[in-house]
């Protein structure tokens, strides 16, 4: 085979597996149609360009390629981050095997994508915590709510034996204070209806939090909209969706107050996912709203607990607003996912479009 000659295409173009064929200097020959689907590149394009400008590794760099094809050793990656073009980041294995043609030696890579069972795995387990985490809130609340009302009517009922007045004030500290816990606890339960899902377009929801967090931070912080207007409608309660993005926007705001930051900003995004998977179900089409803010970050240790209730980085949070947040989207056969670091945290909401069996449900009266 010459250096600028292609494999045979009725062996690789019909294959799932994404193949590259990369000269010793690391120019690309050729792609299959899978390797051009999964880097979200044209061969038109790329033939004849360093593979760098189609993926790089920013952890390894191409130094273990350019020693394969030196050497003619082959060897696999496993869960590699590849930086693509276009700027976003695949998890993949994959493998590069040199190939002695003539005086040139030439790698074929395959490239297996990782992301969907990583995501697969994480989502499990965090929707596992999440329930249990539920489970444990309920038996909870059983217990805290009716020692609670045991109190508070026993406060009533000495305040009404009470001859002094002035002896009232402190019952009545007494029954502010067990409305105060059952209400917290009430809160920690998430919301006690169903969802009252409705045909509506996100950019609804995100304009009504927008006008909300002008009106109660006073532009202290610059809200940025980057939305895409072609985003079609889907099932969801309105309310609760504005609730659960409110609830990110208020922390992203009191956390780039607090910290000082002279130039905060938050930017509301949306986005269309094609065949992208949420649990272990695949979906069609995915609508994604990100917020993101240049904010001091979540500290690394307080990251995996963040949807937890009662985990707060501030020292007057309830730890609820996440928690929250993400039963709402559970709701609605989404979830939320989040990657921080000091300048930039990211909330990734992810709601499907085709999500029927949550409406079919509520309109026949059935929980979600």
């Amino acid at each position: 085979m010459s250096p600028a000659q292609e494999p045979p295409r009725h062996l690789l173009e019909n294959l799932t597996t994404a193949v590259l064929l990369l000269e010793q200097n690391l120019q690309l020959i050729y792609m299959n149609p899978a390797a051009e689907m999964l880097l979200a590149a044209s061969l038109t394009r790329f033939r004849g360009q360093p593979v760098a400008q189609l993926f790089q590794e920013p952890r390894a760099g191409s130094d273990t390629l350019t020693q394969s094809a030196s050497t003619g050793h082959p060897f696999t990656k496993r869960e590699a981050q590849l930086q693509l073009h276009n700027g976003e980041t695949l998890t993949v294995d994959y493998t590069a095997s040199p190939i002695a043609e003539m005086k040139n030696t030439q790698l074929i890579i395959e490239i297996f994508p990782r992301d969907r069972q990583l995501r697969i795995s994480r989502e499990e387990e965090l929707v596992n915590k999440q329930e249990t985490v539920r489970a444990l809130v309920r038996g909870m609340a059983h217990e805290i709510k009716n020692p609670l009302g045991g109190i508070r009517g026993a406060a009533q009922l000495l305040e009404r034996a009470l001859p002094n007045t002035d002896l009232k004030d402190y019952t009545q500290v007494i029954i502010d204070e067990a409305d105060r816990l059952r209400n917290l606890v009430d809160r920690m339960l998430g919301p006690r209806h169903l969802p009252e899902m409705k045909r509506l377009n996100i950019h609804e929801v995100l304009e009504r939090v927008y006008t909300l967090a002008q009106a109660e931070f006073g532009g202290q912080v610059r809200l940025i909209r980057d939305y895409d207007p072609s985003l079609p409608e889907f099932a969801g309660d309105k309310e609760q969706l504005i609730q659960a993005v409110l609830n990110i926007v208020r922390n992203a705001m009191q956390a780039l107050i607090e910290s000082g930051q002279s130039n905060g900003r938050i930017i509301l995004q949306t986005r269309a996912k094609r065949q992208f998977t949420l649990g272990s179900e695949r979906h069609r089409l995915v609508c994604q709203v990100k917020i993101i803010d240049n904010g001091p970050g979540i500290p690394e240790n307080m990251l995996e607990n963040i949807f937890y209730p009662m985990v707060s980085g501030r020292a007057e949070g309830t730890g609820l607003g996440l928690t929250i947040a993400q039963a709402a989207l559970q709701q609605h056969q989404g979830l939320i996912e989040c990657i921080s670091q000091q300048g930039h945290t990211e909330f990734r909401m992810l709601i499907p479009f085709d999500n029927q069996s949550t409406t079919e449900q509520t309109d026949t009266g059935a929980a979600p």
